[in-house]
């Protein structure tokens, strides 16, 4: 079982942020004490950092699931939770980190590069921190952000000076052990190297790196044998070297031909055109295929390529060989631009950026795009109606209301921020010229009170006593009306058109 690993899935937790504190303080001879809640604590952050003595993934192979942690709550009295701790994942140098979709988030080259691949989340706010002027006493606090969760993809292309490639069993595991003081494992039979071996060749007072990439067949840029595993790897390669089998009798090859094939599969996979390259015609050590290396070698020549016979057994040619390839690291080194310090660019807010945008979809709903609307309902307690109320005048403030009604929104259109929907009201919140109620309420939220007034009390009242038409018109037949709008009845009793009754009347 191969203990080498060059890409793996890794599932990233950045640590949540801690809830801040409600809390009143309370001593004795002290009524009113104050909010004294703390802060949350920050999440831990994931980072990767190359590490030199880290040659391979397999760590990660085994444990793709990693949580940062934590951070802790606040408490009353002012104290703030503790911070999650941070945590640092060692890469070997050479790593690449991609997103899910394939696009690059950062390629680590370099003893002590540093990439923060998951932000922990932010700590909500206790209600102390949340007190001013209008709001003295707070009955909310805000809730930890949480942290960033997310997948990436781990590939490791190895970082060498020189690049071994060719057909199975040409002889370039057997090469770079000669050459350096690398022990890969050495075969009669195909496909004997399944992972990169990385060897350090000094010379005089040169020394590059000699990475042997595992056999190329033909297709194998579009992935036959697992060629796209193996080409990613002599990626940064500044020389390319051609290990020939001048000695295989496999019927149908031949050194022109499989440099042609090898050729044709670097060209397929694409960028390595630019880099230059040699020919090892190995395995001379063999009668036959001595006399093969001498009979192909003026038409490798015209082809603008060196050639050297080497023969790993018995080390005849490697002197020359490896001088020849220090010259040509040395050239691209000399080539290659100045490392320059990392640039810090700051980047300012334009004047007319809100930091929000507002979409409508097709389905009659408004979402708001923006970090801070976004984070401020993560951080939002929908079971406090303070908490609530406090967030609408946030986004008051911030103008996502304006934005909304210039956008097309009617009160009770469906709004939608981060994961949180809502019917848009705006009638509801009076921003800053609102007077905060009793703690842990907002009278804005309230139901409205259907209960009738005094006046529509009243004329109710007016209403219950008034007296029929047809019972008074039925009274003033049993009796004379008088001109003050009063019915004397035949038997002497006095009453009013409205229902009252006279006092003293016989």
């Amino acid at each position: 079982m191969t203990t080498f690993v060059d890409r793996v899935v890794l599932h990233l937790q950045a640590g949540d942020g801690g809830h801040g504190c409600v809390s009143i303080h309370r001593e004795k001879f002290k009524p009113f004490g104050g909010p004294d809640g703390g802060n949350g604590g920050h999440g831990g952050s994931v980072s990767l950092v190359v590490d030199p003595q880290v040659h391979t993934l397999l760590d990660f192979h085994f444990r793709p699931h990693v949580k940062a942690e934590n951070g802790k709550g606040g408490a009353g009295s002012n104290r703030d939770g503790a911070n999650g701790h941070d945590l640092v994942l060692k890469v070997p140098d050479g790593t690449v980190v991609h997103a899910t979709d394939g696009s690059v988030l950062a390629d680590l080259v370099g003893a002590g590069t540093t990439f923060e691949v998951a932000r922990g989340g932010r700590g909500g706010r206790g209600n102390a921190s949340l007190a001013n002027a209008r709001r003295k006493a707070p009955g909310f606090a805000e809730l930890g952000e949480p942290g960033d969760r997310l997948d990436v993809v781990l590939e490791l292309k190895s970082v060498a000076d020189v690049g071994l490639v060719g057909f199975p069993s040409a002889g370039k595991s057997s090469l770079i052990s000669v050459l350096s003081a690398a022990k890969p494992k050495i075969a009669d039979y195909p496909f004997t190297t399944l992972v990169p071996n990385l060897g350090v060749v000094r010379v005089d007072e040169h020394t590059f790196t000699v990475a042997d990439v595992p056999g190329l067949i033909p297709g194998a840029a579009s992935g036959k044998g697992l060629g796209l595993e193996f080409l990613r790897h002599i990626e940064r390669c500044a020389v390319l070297v051609h290990v020939v089998d001048s000695a295989t009798l496999e019927p149908g090859r031949d050194p022109l031909a499989d440099i042609d094939a090898i050729e044709a599969e670097l060209s397929e996979y694409g960028g390595l055109a630019d880099r230059p390259r040699l020919v090892v015609l190995n395995k001379i050590d063999v009668p036959d295929g001595r006399d093969l290396a001498e009979i192909v070698r003026p038409d490798i020549e015209a082809r603008g390529l060196r050639s050297f016979e080497v023969s790993a057994v018995t080390r005849e040619g490697l002197r020359e060989l490896t001088f020849a390839l220090a010259a040509l690291v040395e050239q691209s080194r000399a080539a290659a631009p100045e490392l320059e310090p990392t640039r810090i660019v700051i980047r300012p807010v334009a004047v007319d950026d809100a930091g929000f945008t507002i979409e409508a979809t097709p389905d009659g709903a408004y979402v708001v795009h923006g970090q801070r609307p976004e984070r401020w309902v993560k951080q939002t307690n929908f079971d406090n109606e303070e908490a609530v109320g406090y967030l609408a005048d946030r986004l008051a403030r911030l103008g996502v209301e304006e934005q909304l009604a210039k956008a097309g929104a009617e009160p009770g259109s469906l709004v939608r921020i981060g994961e949180r929907e809502f019917d848009w009201q705006p009638t509801l919140y009076a921003g800053a010229d609102y007077v905060p109620s009793a703690r842990g309420t907002d009278s804005r939220l309230a139901e409205k009170i259907t209960r009738p007034t005094a006046a529509e009390r009243l004329a109710a009242r007016k209403a219950r006593r008034q007296r029929p038409a047809d019972e008074v018109a039925g009274e003033a037949a049993n009796g004379a009306v008088t001109s003050d709008g009063t019915v004397r009845r035949h038997d002497g009793t006095v009453s009013r058109l409205d229902g009252g009754s006279i006092e003293g009347a016989d």
